[in-house]
């Protein structure tokens, strides 16, 4: 009698404790979530269609820039612009970890850091609690004098519902000289040629403000980074390290930087960005509200304000694509207009199994926009976010077309009107497209001749519908 007492007695202890887990479960996902329930209608927008019109018109610019199109680029021109700092280095990345990389970018740093240049490292703060906070890397170059580390809404259990705002922002700055913008995350699987199971392809552009004119867009980065660093929800690194441990870093970067100017001397060469980059007729940022709960969607409109200017065709490529009512209209309404073509990738291929989730859904939603969709099946996931207005603008930054980019995270996109770095961002959006299955209206697909797409399992295809149709609940962090 009392073994089946004290049986009964744990039953019912573990089952309590089930349901006290479960409770706590619902408690936070509902909490995280109930910020967003409510999409923010975006009011008047014609702040947006003036600000495009001047775009689209252009002026007279010492800004000029060039397109980043391969990992090798984004590492070498990190260290390149890193190592010419005599004032500040500013570095933003929504993923920030410690990797051979980030390791080569930090040598750099710490040298000029050495020599008095400031440096500030702005990361969001779940990569800030997961990679950074119990890195010895990055306490380590939180303890120099002259380098500080901040997190953006920095992840705690304790108040989930400030969970979901994401600076989703990747930036770094240099001085007064130039800047590098665009999706690329700070760690080898987006940036340099270290051994990775599967890399991703991205883009970014640099911008070389070449008269040193306080008028150059990056005073609008470097005013937006200010904000973001002063910001009510930013918080300092506040972890320590020992003398010996740190000492042992700075010995280890030091010498991979030894290493560095031996294998690739002409980073640290004086760089001739003038011959390296094309004339601009001006250069605008474009960005989310900065707060951690539901944003308006200004990016998205602004970005819609500007293609809306076209008159020839429009190409964008975006990860993934998860669009709400509003969003198909003012899309279905730019393509009736003009051409306009949309390459996401194919389920195949992406990384993120919520959106291709969510894709596989509303495939026939996003196709009843009118835009001619591609869907990207090349091997390695891509994570671009570009748009080639007509044959002048070249739009490239860290927005994704879906849900969570246009209402939860921060966001960035830098407008070019250049007609040669929209020349060369052409090419290199239409070369993906070789690689590309081509939808048609009906959701029926059309394969290339050389293109090999593995077919995708039944038991993995099933799991992508389930996981779309759970996420139907809080689409909206889709």
């Amino acid at each position: 009698m009392r073994r089946q007492k004290k049986k009964s007695w744990v039953r019912r202890a573990i089952r309590g404790l089930l349901l006290l887990v479960a409770a706590i479960v619902l408690i936070s996902v509902t909490a995280a979530y109930a910020p967003f329930m409510r999409c923010p209608e975006i009011g008047d927008e014609s702040t947006f269609a003036a600000r495009a019109a001047e775009m689209r018109a252009g002026a007279d610019s010492g800004d000029r820039a060039m397109i980043l199109e391969t990992r090798a680029q984004a590492l070498d021109e990190r260290i390149r612009l890193i190592h010419m700092a005599q004032r500040e280095i500013i570095i933003a990345s929504y993923d920030c970890r410690d990797g051979e990389s980030t390791r080569d970018m930090m040598a750099a740093a710490l040298e000029r850091a050495d020599a008095g240049v400031r440096v500030r490292l702005l990361a969001d703060g779940v990569a800030g609690r997961i990679y950074m906070l119990t890195s010895p890397l990055f306490r380590a170059l939180e303890a120099h004098p002259n380098i500080e580390i901040r997190f953006y809404n920095l992840l705690t259990q304790l108040t989930p519902w400030r969970h979901m705002g994401r600076m989703h922002d990747k930036y770094v700055i240099v001085d007064g000289l130039g800047y590098i913008l665009g999706g690329r995350n700070m760690f080898d699987h987006f940036i340099g040629e270290y051994d990775w199971a599967k890399q991703s392809l991205d883009r970014e552009a640099l911008v070389y403000n070449s008269d040193g004119s306080a008028d150059s867009s990056l005073y609008q980065v470097k005013g937006y980074f200010e904000g973001m660093w002063a910001h009510p929800r930013t918080a300092a690194f506040g972890k320590g390290c020992g003398d010996a441990q740190r000492d042992a870093v700075y010995a280890m970067l030091r010498e991979r930087l030894a290493a560095l100017k031996e294998e690739k001397p002409d980073l640290f060469a004086p760089a001739d960005y003038a011959a390296m980059t094309d004339a601009t007729r001006g250069v605008w940022l474009i960005s989310n509200p900065t707060g951690i709960y539901a944003k308006r969607p200004e990016a998205f409109a602004q970005l819609c304000a500007l293609m809306e200017t076209a008159q020839e065709g429009i190409v964008i490529h975006s990860p993934y694509a998860a669009l709400n009512g509003w969003m198909r209209q003012r899309l279905s309404a730019i393509a009736a207009k003009v051409p306009v073509t949309l390459m996401v990738n194919a389920v195949e291929n992406g990384a993120n199994v919520v959106a291709s989730g969510d894709y596989l859904f509303h495939k026939k939603e996003v196709l009843s926009t009118g835009m001619a969709v591609l869907e990207y099946a090349g091997g390695d996931s891509y994570h671009g976010k570009s748009i080639a207005i007509d044959r002048d603008i070249a739009v490239i930054g860290s927005y994704n077309l879906d849900l969570r980019s246009t209402y939860v995270d921060t966001e960035l996109m830098l407008v070019i009107n250049s007609p040669e770095v929209n020349a060369k961002l052409r090419g290199h959006l239409e070369a993906l497209h070789a690689d590309c299955r081509i939808v048609h209206a009906d959701g029926s697909g059309e394969t290339p001749d050389g293109l090999d797409i593995p077919p995708l399992p039944l038991w993995k295809k099933a799991a992508l519908y389930a996981i779309g149709g759970l996420m139907q609940l809080i689409r909206n962090l889709v």
